[in-house]
């Protein structure tokens, strides 16, 4: 199957570079940057030299009407200007802009930018949205926080159990993309770590979204902040639930719901080091007196945002879903 990449010099679209070199079934054969046209891939992601003699090409470029699916990893606002042209021409789309993630009104709202060319589209967690993803001509890849969130909260929302969830994530700087800011400065991260966007970060809707799909009257509450390092999300859940649950009853309820998931795996500790690299996600359940916390843990580069993008790749192109992404993480 021949692939394409709009927006191929950024962390994603390199990482989605990286992944895809592992895959047996799919070649690259085109690659975008408007900054880097004509330069080699390998000239500009160096860890790359040996993998790709092709050369960054224009978005608009030719080569993209011959693939059987494009990744658009494009900064929000700039995917819509491909999209619904890819569509047209019978080519499936992943997009791991946030473009299509939320409905037009939602997004429009939350971006603060008018939607010029909305569809719908399938939102890419494999785990809970498997079969339509195998259907769907585009698929909108979620958000890094909005992965991990989900899946630490959806088997307790399945069976309506959550009364109140607060969620603490902690994400590495990749998460800001690539282009410099005060934000991601060194010494402003160095030894700390930043809180931001404290009640109103752009992720949360996308946690609602999916969990109210699951329980309709869910309360969560959703808190991002930064540490100095290069990969990983960790999130605590704190869930208040209705009822008590011994946690074997909660585990019992984790292995049921993900039992079909070679992606999610049940540990009695979760740390970011067991993930680092790969497309899985780690989750563990403990027991308070009064609360139940579910720590789970993805590489944000890999399962927050281009493995599963391969992932839902591989559902939509009629592979196996794990195809090429059955790679341990690195460690330590």
């Amino acid at each position: 199957m021949k692939i394409g990449i709009i927006g191929a010099s950024g962390y994603t679209g390199s990482e989605l570079l990286r992944l895809l070199t592992l895959h047996p079934k799919v070649e690259v054969v085109a690659a975008s940057s408007r900054r880097f046209e004509g330069k080699k891939i390998w000239e500009v992601h160096r860890f790359l030299k040996g993998f790709y003699d092709l050369e960054f090409c224009k978005p608009e470029d030719s080569k993209f009407s011959e693939c059987d699916l494009v990744f658009t990893a494009v900064p929000h606002g700039e995917a819509m200007n491909y999209v619904p042209k890819l569509l047209d021409l019978g080519i499936k789309v992943v997009d791991l802009s946030a473009d299509y993630r939320l409905p037009k009104e939602i997004y429009e709202k939350v971006y603060g930018k008018k939607h010029l060319h909305y569809v719908e589209a399938v939102f890419g967690i494999p785990e809970l949205h498997r079969e339509e993803i195998r259907r769907a001509k585009l698929v909108a890849n979620p958000g890094c926080y909005s992965t991990v969130s989900i899946l630490a909260l959806a088997p307790l929302a399945k069976l309506e159990l959550i009364e109140n969830a607060v969620l603490d994530c902690k994400s590495g700087i990749t998460g800001a993309g690539e282009s410099p800011s005060d934000f991601t400065h060194y010494p402003n991260l160095h030894e700390s770590i930043v809180v931001y966007k404290v009640t109103d970060h752009r992720h949360y809707y996308e946690i609602l979204q999916e969990l109210r799909r699951l329980q309709e009257d869910i309360r969560v509450h959703f808190t991002p902040q930064v540490f100095p390092g290069s990969r990983g999300i960790l999130a605590n859940a704190h869930v208040f639930l209705r009822g008590e649950l011994k946690r074997e009853e909660l585990r019992k309820i984790y292995e049921d719901f993900y039992k079909d998931c070679y992606f999610i795996r049940l540990q009695d500790e979760v740390k970011l080091i067991q993930v680092r690299g790969s497309n899985f996600c780690d989750i563990a359940i403990f027991k308070g007196e009064s609360r139940v916390v579910v720590v789970a843990a993805i590489d944000n580069m890999v399962k927050g945002a281009s493995g599963q993008a391969i992932q839902n790749m591989n559902l939509m192109l009629g592979f196996d879903e794990t195809l090429g992404l059955r790679v341990p993480p690195m460690f330590p």
